[in-house]
């Protein structure tokens, strides 16, 4: 059969295996019951009632904004008051030193989209850890660029600054220009964090090559740090990227869907951070340009509860006590897994806060359809299997590392 759409897009279909096995998984629950079913799927907070959580004083603010706010166009840059916020909470107490600007997107995958249409060369590679978040793939394929990875862990499951050197060295002497996106405190899909040492370390390989005249463009995606642990201490790392060489050019992924639980409000942003201000002002003339090219402008009403809760202490102290019980209903359901992982000698990668952990896996499909006959739904990824900790509660996280080691054995041997 022929083909109407232009040449370089035939072919291109969204093959998405997260909402796959979330499929899989409702279909189980019409024969089975959700209450013999664990959902391990869903990249959303789900309270111990298994209902999507959802944070009170935010659900309040939301449900009483003024209607001008609900339906009014936004400033294609995004609410100023909304964009000086989103950068004092990017930084808490932690803010480096230099130019910071930023621009509202769609989400944090509108933030991502920027970065690799603005930060990368046509054809150029985009590097990431080989555990990433798919979707990565897909935004730098539509933009014509090719994702590459590094190895996330080496042998003692430490960060592995060696392959990062290694594929640095590899692409630079290909590209003069490189972006790499670094999804760190509580990392999709194993839920690591990068130590203020494992930064030293990448940021020292950005400076050798800044040194010798290479473009590093660096994307810090944090659409989880409200779950990553206390506020300073897991943003403590953000200090060093004070006074970087001009052409080091960081940029922060910001989200609202999980620390603010408007997953399908669709607002986030990027902010800009460079020693130069003119990079700094350049950067927000891109990023205005692709937002115009892509949506125009982004939800307003979300931008308005953002402001409206930080704006009211009374606010924002309930606001902050709730979302912390959410953290640490996610906090005991991954310490459930992962200490009856130590205990039964399940290999789960290393687990600091977040939303998922992981467990390598050579044939990760099978190992999930294997999971199926114990009526367990998780995500087969690349390298291993994805379990959304987020969304199980705490009675099914019981047993259940013992139940991927099996299916694991059954699969593996």
């Amino acid at each position: 059969m022929s083909s109407q759409v232009a040449s370089h897009r035939v072919g291109k279909k969204l093959v998405d295996v997260i909402f796959g096995a979330s499929a899989a998984c409702a279909e189980a629950v019409k024969e089975h019951g959700a209450d013999k079913v664990t959902n391990a799927t869903i990249g959303a907070i789900m309270g111990e009632d298994e209902k999507l959580a959802c944070i009170p004083t935010m659900e309040k603010v939301f449900h009483q904004l003024p209607i001008a706010d609900a339906i009014a166009y936004a400033p294609i840059a995004g609410l100023p008051g909304y964009l000086d916020t989103v950068i004092d909470l990017t930084f808490a107490d932690n803010k480096p030193e230099g130019y910071l600007a930023a621009v509202a997107t769609a989400g944090g995958t509108g933030a991502i989209h920027h970065a690799i249409v603005n930060y990368t060369e046509a054809g150029d590679q985009v590097l990431t850890s080989d555990w990433f978040w798919g979707t990565y793939n897909v935004l730098c394929q539509e933009q014509g660029r090719t994702l590459t990875t590094y190895q996330l862990f080496d042998e003692n499951q430490n960060y592995n600054l060696k392959a990062l050197a290694a594929k640095l060295e590899e692409l630079f002497a290909k590209q003069d220009s490189l972006l790499l996106i670094i999804n760190t405190p509580a990392h999709n899909p194993t839920g690591y964090s990068l130590s203020e040492a494992d930064w030293t370390g990448v940021l020292d390989l950005c400076k050798k090559y800044a040194a010798e005249g290479k473009k590093v463009n660096l994307l810090v995606d944090i659409a989880y740090i409200d779950y990553a642990g206390e506020k300073n201490e897991c943003r403590r790392f953000m200090k060093q990227f004070s006074n970087l060489p001009e052409n080091i050019f960081t940029m922060f992924a910001f989200s609202m869907s999980k620390g603010y639980t408007m997953y399908g409000q669709r607002t986030g942003a990027i902010i800009g951070l460079s020693a130069s201000k003119e990079l700094v002002d350049e950067f927000v003339d891109v990023a205005k340009y692709s937002s115009r090219a892509t949506w125009s402008n982004i939800n307003r009403g979300a931008m308005a509860v953002l402001n409206a809760i930080q704006q009211d202490d009374e606010l924002l102290a309930a606001f902050e006590a709730e979302r912390e019980s959410l953290y640490e209903i996610i906090r005991d359901r991954a310490a459930i897994f992962m200490k009856e992982a130590e205990e039964c000698g399940l290999n789960a990668l290393p687990y600091k806060a977040g939303f998922f952990l992981s467990i390598p896996a050579k044939d990760s499909k099978a190992v999930c359809d294997e999971l199926h006959k114990d009526l367990i739904f998780a995500v087969p990824l690349k390298a291993g299997v994805r379990i959304a900790v987020c969304s199980v509660p705490k009675q099914k996280m019981y047993g259940m590392a013992a139940k991927v080691l099996k299916a694991l054995k059954a699969v593996e041997g």
